[in-house]
């Protein structure tokens, strides 16, 4: 279906990943609640300072953290965004990410969320920490305005007016560079995927995904390798990721998957694979298709995997499903994707709750 003339799709969100490189983290030890580092990113048209705290202890369990404290430093009445940051390897792929710590809120000029990311002794402890460093990954995702400003408004008309005088034609840069990649010619890393070598182009994965750009020409262990091992991952996960990397366009496993899975356990698996490589994109697409699965067997799991990943949609999906009748919420607890809600996002619950009363009002 076409739209119809005149009418603009805006983007509904603006996403930043960054990555820190934490040196010297045993030195930092005595600095209790002192902020050591600060980098500013821009998402959606505003600037955010991203503060590195490597010692806050903790008001409940009295333990020190390693903690980035995001603050919003533009001028703005309100700017509505979520936060998420995790520990990463950056020593050869071989852990997979800690699991994100998240947050969300209004913000105005100087207001903040802390994100108390991994204790300093279980980061001492984890195989995160390298040569006295490691990596953390910071995501700002801020919600944009669903009006154009008054230039936009005005260049519409003849932007429309342009396009319908165009030719139709359809780009085929896609298969192009969908074909390259089949093709392997001039391929010049291989990832090493649960024994299965697949073949890449370094410049194009870089260009599309900020955390490629840091593992293969950053100050990272891949940047000189032309052999790179990924875990956690299954080799067919990992080929749709590569193959929407060449081709922006719906991973056709996302209809019709293997023998040994369905295209909703795919597409599971690709917003996972797409959050740990900053694919936006397809992570969305994922997310819709997700959203198609959600029933009393699996809407507790797939509201993990949305706090988790940051799905905001899939998991606002979830909780209307879970507490839209008493039935739903009973059935829902029995299951076991329940019992893993309850251990890994205790957090979610208290959502969960504060649903139940709004809806029972």
């Amino acid at each position: 279906m076409q739209p119809a003339a005149g009418i603009i799709n805006l983007t509904e969100a603006a996403r930043s990943v960054s990555l820190l490189k934490i040196n010297g983290h045993s030195a930092t030890a005595e600095k209790p609640a002192c902020k050591i580092a600060s980098m500013t990113v821009t998402v959606g048209g505003h600037d955010w300072v991203i503060d590195y705290y490597p010692s806050v202890q903790n008001f409940y369990d009295k333990q020190n953290y390693v903690m980035i404290r995001i603050t919003l430093a533009s001028d703005a009445a309100s700017v509505v965004a979520s936060f998420a940051c995790r520990v990463v390897d950056h020593a050869g792929g071989s852990l997979a990410p800690s699991t994100p710590v998240p947050a969300t809120g209004t913000l105005r000029k100087g207001e903040h969320k802390d994100l108390k990311v991994m204790t300093r002794l279980h980061l001492g402890n984890s195989g995160y920490l390298k040569d006295d460093s490691f990596l953390l990954e910071c995501v700002i995702t801020v919600l944009l305005s669903d009006q154009p400003n008054s230039a936009e408004g005005a260049a519409a008309p003849a932007a429309v007016a342009s396009a319908a005088a165009a030719p139709a034609m359809m780009s085929d840069l896609h298969k192009h560079f969908g074909e390259l990649w089949r093709s392997k010619r001039g391929t010049d890393v291989t990832f090493l995927v649960a024994g299965e070598d697949i073949a890449a182009h370094k410049c194009v994965l870089a260009a599309r995904s900020p955390v490629f750009m840091a593992e293969l020409f950053g100050d990272m262990k891949e940047t000189a390798s032309q052999s790179v091992v990924i875990e956690d991952m299954e080799p067919e996960v990992f080929k749709a990721l590569v193959q929407f990397i060449y081709t922006d366009t719906s991973p056709p496993e996302l209809e019709e998957a293997g023998p040994e899975e369905d295209a909703g356990t795919m597409a599971q698996h690709l917003i996972a694979a797409a959050d740990r490589y900053g694919m936006e994109r397809l992570k969305l697409i994922c997310e819709e298709k997700v959203c198609g699965d959600i029933s009393v067997s699996t809407a507790a799991t797939l509201l993990v995997l949305a706090e988790q990943h940051g799905c905001p949609k899939l998991k606002a999906m979830c909780m209307e499903f879970i507490v839209a009748t008493p039935a739903n919420l009973r059935a829902v607890v029995v299951t076991d994707g329940y019992k893993h809600l309850m251990a890994s996002c205790p957090s979610v619950l208290s959502d969960l709750l504060v649903a139940v009363v709004q809806r029972n009002k």
